[in-house]
């Protein structure tokens, strides 16, 4: 079964940046949808695709993205 958060998952791997930043505006524009709660389940996924959510500030409504070291 494919994710609802695919979308967002392969847009991120396609980066090949170490750290950014992007807002929930941007993310609501490449899913077509706005993040809520659930987002904090799905963002075990992205691993598998070589990053991780480091930070998430709903403050700025930001999320903050990591390359993870490849070994």
């Amino acid at each position: 079964m494919t994710s609802k958060y695919a979308p967002l998952w392969n847009y991120i791997g396609k980066l090949n940046q170490e750290d950014f930043f992007l807002s929930f505006e941007q993310i609501k524009q490449i899913l077509g949808f706005e993040i809520d709660h659930s987002f904090l389940n799905y963002k075990k996924e992205l691993p598998d695709y070589g990053y991780s959510v480091s930070k998430i500030s709903l403050k700025n409504k930001t999320v903050k993205f990591s390359k993870i070291e490849s070994k």
